[in-house]
């Protein structure tokens, strides 16, 4: 019996990993989209010192009540961050949604010369220096978006570089609904 079973082993193994595997290709399966355990939690408690050598405020769990918003997480050394921010400049300029950032791990020299290039659509931005909050809010990586929503909660995650097709059909039908 036990020789049965160590010659199916293999067979079995093998069979596993093919089920893995087409599980893994299915068309159906987004593999951008990772779910946040913070969607529909309250924001974490943080308080963020400003950004060295930027005139605007820092930012804190505080600044996140009262209105619907953006909080952005960015560092001058991602590019796809630099891809993002015209849509973030055009969000500004309209006056749709407040916008705040969250500088993640960037040398503060470095994100001032960023913004000053790209310009700054933010009205505050907190220096996450050491990224633990960022860990709070389950960053996995930047670029990362959150809408929270006038109380404070987080409404939504998007992951990766937001584009305006990603702003048009998901985000600002949300935001809408938020501002009901």
């Amino acid at each position: 019996m036990s020789k049965r079973v160590i010659l199916l082993l293999p067979i079995a193994v093998f069979a596993v990993l093919v089920v893995a595997f087409v599980w893994g290709l299915a068309p159906d399966r987004d593999p951008s989209r990772v779910p946040s355990a913070m969607v529909d939690k309250p924001a974490p408690d943080f308080d963020l010192p400003a950004v060295t050598g930027l005139e605007i405020p820092g930012l804190k769990t505080a600044d996140l009540n009262g209105d619907v918003m953006l909080v952005n997480f960015f560092a001058s050394w991602c590019v796809p961050c630099r891809v993002e921010h015209p849509v973030f400049m055009d969000l500004a300029a309209k006056g749709d949604v407040k916008l705040v950032a969250i500088n993640y791990r960037d040398k503060p020299a470095d994100a001032v010369a960023w913004l000053a290039e790209l310009g700054n659509p933010y009205s505050r931005i907190g220096a996450d220096l050491t990224a633990r909050t960022g860990i709070d809010w389950g960053v996995s990586g930047v670029p990362e978006t959150y809408i929270i929503d006038s109380e404070g909660r987080i409404r939504y995650q998007h992951i990766g570089p937001m584009q305006v097709s990603d702003y048009e059909e998901t985000i600002r039908p949300l935001i809408e609904e938020l501002k009901q």
